[in-house]
């Protein structure tokens, strides 16, 4: 831990700031709802937009003490590190360039952090937290929130006990239609605007924005470590400065291949986060617009579903379900779960010597590396026209 800091903690909910979220924002409103659903934290400070009144204005509408609404997150974080009952941890909801600075200050505090991804907008900054973290010892979560669904932790579950087989193909796609036309120049979608700048976003649009999601979700359910990948960009709406569609050839080592497809100009689509696994003895498919089923085809059997609750669900999808089978749960208890594992870690770090339990799971520092590598490696390969590229 970085030393110097004394913080007083008890057995009651995590003390909680927020960098971003403020008024217009999307994602800051679902890592609130995500932080206080099982109670383990509570959101006492905030430096809420880039925009002094905006922060001040956000502040009073979430009943923040005004003393602790901050101007920067540099104020933030060198204040509250002071405070005897200062911030433990604080969530990071801004645009990708603006990951990188709070998480190093907060960091640099003593202050465990949860980042929205990607995790930077460049890969040396991403390897540069890495290595902050490891010197620091602090908790990082990177909120690639699919990973906290009970089904998608069942098909990890049983992927990792050899139920498939050899893994042999894995698809993933992800496809909106929300920026079929170029919304981001009638200035009316906050999120259309810094999700197609490149200052603000990077060097991926869609591969940035939903195809690291995809990319996350192959990994974490199958294991594979990626070896190249081929890519395509496209930005087919004209005068577009990042990519809307992406088309990426995978190939695994140990010789498993893969196909990941993200768009945001596909009409019919809203969030259709899709994963399908196949082995030597069977395969698996999952899909976000319907979370609580997964398919299971034994090879040369019928197909069998799998429910959050359910029969045939194991022990991996159980620790992360929160309701009864037949009532549904989704996104938000999804996010939830990441929040309560990094819960279990941040608390895990109060004990002197304390040790982290093997199920607990979360995307950490180092898979937000992977995924600002795999953003540019497919950058680089599309720009060579495709060329296989190494990760």
């Amino acid at each position: 831990m970085v030393s110097g800091r004394q913080v007083e903690s008890g057995n009651g909910p995590i003390r909680l700031g927020m960098v971003g979220g403020g008024q217009g924002a999307f994602i800051g409103g679902v890592h609130r709802i995500a932080a206080r659903m099982d109670g383990e934290f509570e959101l006492v400070a905030g430096a809420l937009s880039s925009d002094p009144a905006r922060a001040k204005a956000s502040a009073a509408e979430l009943g923040l003490d005004p003393e602790r609404s901050y101007a920067s997150f540099a104020e933030m974080a060198k204040a509250e590190a002071k405070r005897p009952d200062g911030i433990e941890a604080v969530s990071i909801v801004t645009p990708n360039n603006m990951h990188f600075p709070p998480a190093k200050a907060f960091l640099e505090a003593g202050i465990h952090v949860i980042c929205d991804k990607p995790l930077t907008s460049i890969l040396a900054d991403a390897k540069k937290l890495a290595a902050l973290v490891k010197k620091t010892g602090m908790v990082f979560v990177l909120t690639h929130n699919y990973t906290g669904y009970p089904m998608v932790r069942q098909a990890r579950e049983m992927v990792a006990k050899g139920v498939l087989g050899d893994i042999r193909v894995v698809q993933a796609e992800y496809p909106q239609d929300w920026l079929t036309e170029k919304v981001e120049d009638t200035g009316a979608n906050k999120q259309a605007v810094w999700r197609t700048d490149p200052k603000q976003s990077g060097a991926g649009g869609a591969v940035g924005d939903i195809g690291t999601h995809a990319y996350n979700l192959a990994r974490f359910v199958t294991g594979l470590e990626l070896d190249t990948l081929a890519a395509e960009l496209t930005s087919f709406v004209k005068g577009r400065l990042l990519d809307d569609n992406v088309s990426v050839l995978l190939r695994f080592k140990g010789g498993a291949k893969g196909m990941l497809w993200a768009s945001q100009v596909a009409p019919g689509h809203e969030n259709g986060l899709k994963l399908r696994v196949y082995g030597t003895k069977g395969g698996l498919e999952w899909t976000q617009a319907d979370p609580n089923y997964l398919w299971y085809t034994p090879f040369g059997e019928p197909k069998r579903l799998i429910t959050r609750g359910g029969a045939g669900a194991g022990a991996a999808a159980g620790r992360v379900t929160r309701v009864p089978p037949g009532h549904p749960e989704g996104y938000l208890e999804g996010f939830a779960n990441i929040y309560a594992e990094a819960a279990r870690a941040i608390r895990a770090a109060r004990r002197k010597g304390g040790k982290l339990s093997k199920d607990v799971i979360f995307p950490t520092v180092e898979d937000g590396v992977e995924g600002v590598a795999f953003i540019e490696a497919c950058v680089k390969s599309s720009k060579k026209n495709g060329a296989w590229t190494k990760l």
